[in-house]
C-alpha cells in the first residue's frame, strides 16, 4: 500500500520497496536541492510531535547547510512517519542531541542538531565501513552518493540495531484501536435486531486504568475489544458510561497485561487560536497508527452531530477521517487537549475537523465519578431572541445601558419554568452580563454564546439570573437539568418499545426511528405534523412520548387499515394519549364493545374489541413475533 509524506508542502507518494537503489530517484531531487534547510516551525517537533512537518529547502546555497543540520539517512523500507526520539548525536557524527522521525521499520531518519560536527569528514572507504551489515557494497555506494550529493558528507553511522533502540514518542503507546461488534435495533420490526457488523475507531488510556473513546464508536455494542500498538492481542473491554450528548464513552479493561509498561495520558488546558495540535488514531487507509497535524482554527459552541446538542468544541485544520473518532489530540507539550469526533464533509469544506475539548471531557468524568453514571449536560430550558433592534428594546422598557435577550418560550419540564416567563429579558446569567446578541466574554478577545455557562454546570445546580420584567429588574434563582426531549435523539442502547393491537404496531417516535423509516434526510419525507413536533415540539410532561402507528400487519380484523403508517395516535376511546405505556393500559382494560383510535391525519380506526384480542395469537404466529409488546411494557403490566 502506498504511503505519503509532506515534503516542501506537497504530498509525495511512494510505493513499498526493499532496496536503497530504487528509492534514490524519488528522493534525489529533494536532497540534491538541499543546500540550506530550515524547519517550520522554528523548533520543529516539540516533545515528540509527530508527522506532517514541512521541511523548507533553500536552493540559494547548494554547498552549505545552515543550522540546525539536517542529516538525511535513507534505509531499506517504505516511509511512514510516526514519531520522534532523542539519542546521542555522536552516533551520526553530530554533537548535542537530535530528533529522529521514525520510519515504519527504518526508512528515513531526519536527525537535527544544533551544530554540525567540526570533525573532518571521513574518507569514502571509512564511511562505507560504518554502514553495518545488511547492505551490499553497491547499496552502500548508493547511500553515500545520495548523501554526498546533498552536502551531507559528515561523519555518520548506519546500523540496524541503532534503529531498534530508537523508540517513538511514549504517548503513542497509550493510543489504542477500538473494535466494536454492534447490532442495531430494527425499528421496522422492533421485536428483533438487525444483523450484527463490526466497526473500528480509536481510543486512549487515562488515569485509573480507564479508556476514553467516542460514544458513537460503541453505540449498540454487543462486544468491545481494544488493541494496543505493537501488541498482537485484542483485549475485551467493558463500557462503564456513555455520554451521548457529548459523544464520549468510558471503558475499562480487566486484564493486567493490557496496562503493562504504559503511562496514561495527561490532560492539558483549552487551546487557543493558532496553537499547534496533533491528532493520533487509526483511520481508514491502513492498519497502523496514523498522525496528522494542524492548528486550532476556532473555539466556540458547536453542534454535536451524535448528540444533537450544542457544546464547546475546538475546530482544527488537521485531517480527521473515519476511524480517527475517539483518538486524542495533543498540544505541543504532549498533553491531550481533546478527542477527535467529527468533521465536515470534504464536498462542503476543506480541512475542518472538530475535537471535544478538555472542559467537556472533565465534565463528563466528574459527573460519572460523582453520580456513578452520566447525568448529562444541563441546559437553560429557554427559547430566546436577540435584542439588537432599538425599537424592540424600547418596547420592552430597556434603558440604553441595559443589555440582554428576550425569552420567548420556557420548556414546561425545565425548572426554569417556575421562575422565568415568556417576555422576560434575561440580562445576567450566573452573574455574567449577557449581550444583546446572546454572548458573554470568553477567551481574550473572544465571545461565546451564554448557553456555554449552563453547560459548565451539573444537573441540580442552582444559578442566579437577573431579568427585566415589565420594566423592573428582578434577581431570581433557578435549578438546571438536562433537557427532556419530546422526540429523543437516542434510545440509550435499548430496544424500541412497541405494542401490537389487532395487527396495528404502535411505537414511539425517536430520531433513529425517523431515520430508519424515512431515511437519513427524513425531513423531506416525514409527515409535516410529525416534523413540526420533532423540530419545535416541547414535552409537557417528563414521561410524554409521541406515539405512532408505524405499520399494520395485515389480518382479517384490520381490513381497510393496511396502508396506515407513521400516523400519530391522538386518543384511545376518547382518552388523550400521553405515552405508550398508557396506551397499553387503556387497551388491556378496555371493556367497550369497540376500540376507537383517533389519528392525526384526520383518520379514525374502529375495531371490535373481542375480535381484536382473539386475533393477536394468530398474528404473532404469522409474523414470528415473540410477544404482543416489548419487554419494558411487559414489566410494567406484570
Amino acid at each position: 500500500m502506498g504511503v505519503s509524506t509532506t515534503v516542501m508542502g506537497a504530498a509525495a507518494h511512494h510505493s513499498t520497496c526493499s532496496l536503497v537503489a530504487p528509492i534514490a530517484p524519488h528522493f534525489r531531487g529533494v536532497l540534491a536541492a538541499a543546500g540550506r534547510c530550515s524547519h517550520y516551525p522554528k523548533n520543529g517537533f516539540r516533545n515528540g510531535g509527530i508527522s506532517g512537518r514541512e521541511v523548507r529547502w533553500d536552493k540559494a546555497a547548494p554547498s552549505k547547510l545552515s543550522t540546525p543540520l539536517e542529516a538525511q539517512i535513507v534505509s531499506k523500507k517504505c516511509c511512514n512517519f510516526l514519531g520522534t526520539q532523542r539519542s546521542a548525536a555522536s552516533s551520526f557524527g553530530l554533537n548535542q542531541e537530535h530528533n529522529r522521525i521514525d520510519v515504519q521499520r527504518k526508512h528515513i531518519i531526519v536527525a537535527s542538531a544544533a551544530k554540525r560536527s567540526r570533525q573532518k569528514p571521513e574518507s569514502k572507504k571509512s564511511q562505507r565501513a560504518t554502514l553495518g551489515a545488511g547492505l551490499t557494497r553497491e547499496e552502500q555506494e548508493n547511500v553515500l552518493d545520495l548523501l554526498n550529493d546533498s552536502g551531507l558528507n559528515g561523519n555518520w553511522l548506519y546500523k540496524d540495531d541503532e534503529f531498534d533502540d530508537l523508540d517513538d514518542a511514549p504517548f503513542l503507546d497509550a493510543v489504542v484501536k477500538v473494535y466494536t461488534t454492534r447490532s442495531e435495533p430494527n425499528f421496522s420490526l422492533p421485536w428483533q435486531k438487525m444483523r450484527q457488523y463490526s466497526v473500528t475507531g480509536s481510543g486512549f488510556m487515562i488515569s485509573g486504568r480507564r479508556l476514553l473513546t467516542n460514544a458513537h464508536c460503541v453505540e449498540h455494542h454487543t462486544q468491545v475489544k481494544v488493541k494496543r500498538r505493537g501488541i498482537d492481542t485484542k483485549f475485551v473491554a467493558t463500557v462503564l458510561a456513555v455520554g451521548r450528548e457529548c459523544d464520549i464513552a468510558l471503558l475499562s479493561v480487566q486484564d493486567e497485561e493490557f496496562w503493562a509498561d504504559v503511562e496514561p495520558l495527561e490532560f492539558g488546558g483549552l487551546p487557543r487560536l493558532q496553537d499547534p495540535v496533533t491528532v493520533v488514531g487509526y483511520p481508514i487507509g491502513g492498519e497502523t497508527i496514523s498522525v496528522t497535524s494542524g492548528v486550532v482554527s476556532r473555539v466556540e459552541i458547536t453542534s454535536y452531530a451524535h448528540g444533537a446538542t450544542e457544546l464547546l468544541a475546538v475546530q482544527i485544520d488537521a485531517a480527521i477521517n473515519p476511524g480517527n473518532s475517539g483518538g486524542p489530540a495533543f498540544d505541543e507539550d504532549g498533553e491531550c487537549v481533546g478527542i477527535a469526533f467529527q468533521s465536515i464533509d470534504a464536498s462542503d469544506a476543506e480541512n475542518i475537523g472538530y475535537v471535544i475539548p478538555t472542559p467537556v471531557i472533565k465534565h463528563f468524568l466528574f459527573d460519572y465519578e460523582r453520580n456513578g453514571k452520566n447525568t448529562g449536560f444541563p441546559s437553560c430550558g429557554l427559547v430566546w431572541q436577540r435584542l439588537e433592534n432599538s425599537a424592540l428594546r424600547a418596547a420592552l422598557q430597556m434603558t440604553n445601558s441595559q443589555r440582554g435577550v428576550l425569552i420567548r418560550r420556557v420548556e414546561p419540564t425545565s425548572p426554569a419554568s417556575k421562575a422565568l416567563k415568556a417576555g422576560d429579558v434575561l440580562m445576567k446569567f450566573d452573574g455574567v452580563p449577557v449581550a444583546n446578541e446572546g454572548t458573554v466574554p470568553f477567551q481574550a478577545g473572544e465571545r461565546i454564546a451564554f448557553t456555554f455557562l449552563a453547560s459548565q454546570k451539573y444537573s441540580g445546580d442552582l444559578v442566579e439570573v437577573e431579568v427585566l420584567r415589565g420594566g423592573e429588574v428582578m434577581t431570581l434563582q433557578t435549578a438546571l437539568k438536562a433537557p427532556t426531549r419530546l422526540v429523543p435523539v437516542h434510545i440509550d442502547g435499548k430496544l424500541p418499545s412497541y405494542l401490537i393491537v389487532a395487527g396495528l404496531v404502535f411505537t414511539v417516535v425517536s430520531q433513529p426511528f425517523l431515520e430508519s423509516h424515512f431515511g437519513m434526510d427524513y425531513d423531506s419525507n416525514i409527515p409535516v405534523k410529525i416534523l413540526e413536533k420533532a423540530t419545535y415540539g416541547m414535552a409537557e410532561f417528563e414521561d410524554e412520548q409521541l406515539v405512532v402507528v408505524s405499520q399494520v400487519l395485515a389480518s382479517d380484523v384490520n381490513v381497510g387499515y393496511e396502508d396506515i403508517e407513521a400516523a400519530q395516535v391522538l386518543s384511545f376511546n376518547g382518552s388523550k394519549i400521553r405515552n405508550l405505556r398508557q396506551l397499553a393500559q387503556l387497551a388491556d382494560s378496555c371493556e367497550d364493545r369497540y376500540i376507537q383510535i383517533e389519528l392525526d391525519n384526520e383518520m379514525l380506526v374502529v375495531l371490535e374489541t373481542e375480535q381484536a384480542r382473539t386475533a393477536i395469537p394468530q398474528i404473532l404466529r404469522d409474523h414470528c413475533i415473540p410477544a404482543d409488546r416489548s419487554e419494558d411494557l411487559l414489566a410494567a403490566t406484570s
